[in-house]
């Protein structure tokens, strides 16, 4: 498309002025020099602008082909934005009813535009776009062709603060991409293109890279069956962590897995994205030491495996300092443009993520960091390194000099950190703005893909827009790093906007119209509901990392008499709560042993939001948002009962109450398979579509039969065990899937059960070693069983809600469950 005429320019540059002043907080953020050269670079090698349009109007056609001929897109300079990233929303001059343009968007690139219609559809016409499993998107209320809203005469000009709209997490790629194929990458492009995402990992394919490069050093398929993790694995086999776990891996995945990367990258390239590589860290096969005896190369410890298994643990690293290290280096990343066509420029490489430097003299970790940016820099001259900051919130080794030395170990503007935690635990306050590094403001929100109604609505509402404006800030973007997708669409559709505001968002307002959007109509309830749900599960501020250890999904391994029970709730005034942490107490076990359940708000209160719920239900029960967010509010509810009934298992179980322990055993396993009942009417809750599209990706028995081990294993086990230890990892990964709580977490439970009650009608001491060793044989079946499961959903999820909402939470004090009444007690809020 042409350019606009010269009066649109001048509009378009007039709009920006105004729109600045009008902030109050400016339009321009740090300058490095570096980083001005990639965005020029990026400009410059950027797709035609013709391309970047045809990208958008596909987005287009598959979100909502109906209104295809509704929106014009043009492709504009960042020159015509004040030198800065923006869209313009304006009323189409050539209008003149329905099967012409009604809305033109004006974007500096593809993924402008896209998030350009993204803001026109959810500002104007209230829609809402989330993933498919979390309800999909909500469309029904833009209205027909020919009569979409107008916007304010002059348009509406939305210009970035900061450059950079960052995406995933290193391990995102196992816990939610594993199994993907391109139908599904295409759709998740399209997300990233409107929510505004300009700077995606691409990690994809990486090990057919590495074959191609090690090839070159003699080392054969063979050697490296040994090195690389299986499907569902990949990111810490990539990561150091461990090897051969899981795999090896097929030929034919190495090159479907090779082709499927470069489809991505074309599509992420036509909407003006900038993908981010992946770069040589110095993690190396066993076989290259072999052939290299004089390499200085680390023997890296243990990694979370039983008894230190050598046949998963202790790779090997390839220090920096070494020859070797930055010959493989550039050769890696120079195979990736040969094999790719071309390079963003920008590599991720996380060389000491869970991995701690063997010395911590400064001088040392300096040398180490600018060698493996001279690895970038010898293949990319243009190199710019991309590094999770990560380990300076996980590892203490990391004190000042030693964060300092390899922030500073490349030219300044030559590094970018990703602040992971930041929603949480910003790391940018205490490190001085990372000493001057540019750094991107991310929220890190979820662990392992995990189930677990939470969030900092406030925080990301105001923490990104406080760090731009902190005095000498060095922030460059905003950015999204979970570790799962698919789960709490409300925090991700807030932080999604994040990167396009230039001042605080007020809560208030936001989440007052969020249930419009989501469910396609005004519901009062709805509005009361999610007032009181942002108040509680969204407003978590003890500081605490989020990781889901309900009963049911991450059962303990521990003797029911190191779990002390002081009391299930703790009285106030008037109401009761639950935010009291001493629910769950230890007493003379490991610390490992058990992990305690996060409870951060108010039970009470929640509860009175799904009884809102159930009350709004009728109104709005056709839509697929709300039935999952029923559902989910639902589940939240029952998890956290069922946690309650666990507790006055254990004290009747040290009150030698055989009946009663009997009693609530059996209401503890009926629930499980009550939830399950309720998690099987939505298609965001199955555990078949995990399987089968592991299954969908091989290209025979034998792989199908490999792949679907991985699925199940990394949900279950994790990792290696012995018959009485298991894995390190158990239930870290765990999921409220229907199917996985009817066939392995209820059957688990009933295991621990069985010993409790024969526990105390023997007089006996609990059979822990048993108990184990029928576990783990249960799960370790469980991992190479072949039962189909459902990929569809059955079941209508409002009356199902209902009926457990009747059955276990309005009279939850009728068996006598002392303290457990303040689950049902009505408030006001």
């Amino acid at each position: 498309m042409p350019p606009p005429p010269p009066a649109s320019r001048l509009l378009l540059l007039l709009a920006l002025w105004i729109a600045c002043a009008a902030s109050g907080v400016g339009c321009s953020g740090p300058r490095f020099a570096q980083l001005d050269r990639l965005r020029e670079l990026h400009q410059r090698e950027r797709r035609p602008a013709a391309e970047q349009v045809d990208a958008a109007r596909g987005l287009l056609a598959r979100l909502l082909p109906s209104h295809s001929a509704s929106f014009e897109f043009r492709v504009v300079s960042t020159e015509q934005c004040g030198g800065k990233a923006c869209f313009n929303i304006n009323n189409h001059p050539s209008f003149h009813g329905e099967g012409t343009p009604e809305i033109l968007i004006l974007g500096a690139s593809g993924v402008e535009i896209s998030a350009g219609l993204h803001w026109y559809l959810k500002h104007y016409c209230a829609a809402h776009i989330s993933w498919a499993k979390t309800g999909g998107a909500q469309l029904s209320s833009v209205p027909y062709p020919g009569s979409l809203p107008r916007v304010p005469a002059g348009g509406i000009l939305i210009q970035r603060p900061v450059d950079w709209s960052y995406y995933q997490n290193a391990v995102t790629s196992s816990y939610s991409f594993a199994w993907w194929d391109w139908e599904r990458w295409e759709k998740e492009i399209d997300w990233m293109a409107l929510q505004g995402i300009n700077l995606p990992l691409a990690f994809t394919g990486q090990e057919t890279i590495w074959q191609k490069v090690f090839q070159r050093y003699n080392i054969s398929k063979s050697d490296l069956d040994d090195f690389f993790g299986g499907p569902a694995f990949l990111s810490w086999s990539r990561m150091a962590n461990m090897h051969g776990w899981g795999g090896p891996l097929p030929q034919t995945w190495l090159d479907d897995q090779l082709t499927l990367q470069k489809k991505i990258l074309s599509r992420m390239y036509a909407f003006g994205m900038s993908p981010v590589l992946p770069a040589f860290s110095g993690n190396i096969p066993a076989a290259l030491k072999l052939k290299f005896p004089s390499a200085k190369v680390t023997h890296l410890g243990n990694w979370f495996t039983v008894d230190s298994n050598p046949r998963w643990c202790c790779t090997y690293l390839l220090d920096a300092s070494d020859p070797l290290y930055v010959e493989i280096g550039k050769l890696f990343i120079e195979e990736q443009i040969r094999e790719y066509g071309r390079t963003s420029h920008v590599y991720n490489c996380d060389t000491f993520d869970e991995n701690t430097p063997p010395l911590s003299d400064p001088n040392y970790i300096s040398s180490l960091g600018a060698a493996t940016f001279r690895a970038m820099q010898s293949g990319d001259n243009d190199a710019i390194w991309l590094m999770q900051g990560w380990l300076f919130t996980y590892d203490p080794f990391w004190e000042p000099p030693q964060m300092k030395a390899l922030l500073h170990s490349v030219p300044v503007g030559r590094m970018i950190v990703l602040d992971l935690y930041a929603e949480v635990k910003p790391a940018w306050i205490n490190s001085d703005q990372f000493y001057g590094v540019p750094y991107i403001w991310c929220m890190l929100h979820n662990f392992a893909a995990d189930f677990e109604m939470y969030g900092v609505l406030d925080a990301v509402a105001s923490g990104p827009i406080d760090a731009r404006l902190s005095e000498n800030s060095t922030m460059v973007g905003v950015g999204m790093s979970m570790e799962g997708i698919e789960q709490n669409p409300i925090v991700y559709d807030l932080m999604s906007e994040m990167v396009f505001h230039h001042r605080q968002v007020d809560l208030k307002v936001w989440v007052e119209t969020y249930p419009t959007r989501r469910y396609g109509k005004s519901v009062v309830g709805l509005q009361d509901a999610w007032r009181i749900l942002h108040q509680t599960l969204y407003n978590c501020t003890d500081g605490k990392n989020d990781k889901n250890r309900d009963v049911i999904v991450a059962f303990p391994d521990v003797e029911p008499s190191v779990i002390q029970t002081p009391g299930l709730y703790a009285r106030t005034s008037k109401n009761y709560s639950t935010m009291l942490s001493e629910n769950y107490v230890m007493k003379d076990a490991p610390n490992d042993a058990y992990e305690q359940p996060h409870i951060w708000y108010d039970t009470i209160a929640v509860i009175h939001a799904l009884e809102l719920f159930l009350e709004s239900g009728d109104e709005v029960s056709d839509s697929s948002t709300f039935r999952y967010d029923l559902v989910d509010l639902t589940r939240q509810a029952l998890a956290k009962y069922a946690n309650q009934i666990f507790l006055k298992i254990i004290q009747g179980y040290k009150s030698n109450n055989v009946n009663q322990v009997t009693t609530l055993c059996e209401r503890f396993l009926n629930l499980v398979k009550d939830l399950d009942m309720l998690l099987a009417s939505h298609e965001g809750f199955l555990l078949g579509p995990w399987l089968e599209s592991a299954k969908g990706l091989a290209r025979s028995q034998e792989q199908e039969i490999q792949y679907e081990w991985n699925a199940r294993t990394q949900i279950t086990m994790w990792f290696d065990n012995t018959e009485t230890k298991a894995s390190l990892l158990r239930d870290y990964a765990n999921k409220y899937w229907s199917g996985l709580l009817r066939d392995y977490y209820g059957p688990r439970a009933a295991i621990y059960f069985k010993h409790l009650i024969s526990s105390l009608k023997k007089k006996e001491p609990f059979a822990l070693e048993e108990w184990r060793r029928e576990w783990i044989s249960l799960t370790n079946n469980w991992q190479s069983d072949r039962k189909v499961f459902a990929t569809t959903a059955t079941g209508d999820a409002l009356n199902i809600s209902r009926a457990l909402f009747t059955k276990y939470l309005r009279n939850a004090d009728s068996l006598g469950l002392d303290g457990m009444d303040s689950f049902v007690k009505p408030i006001s809020l």
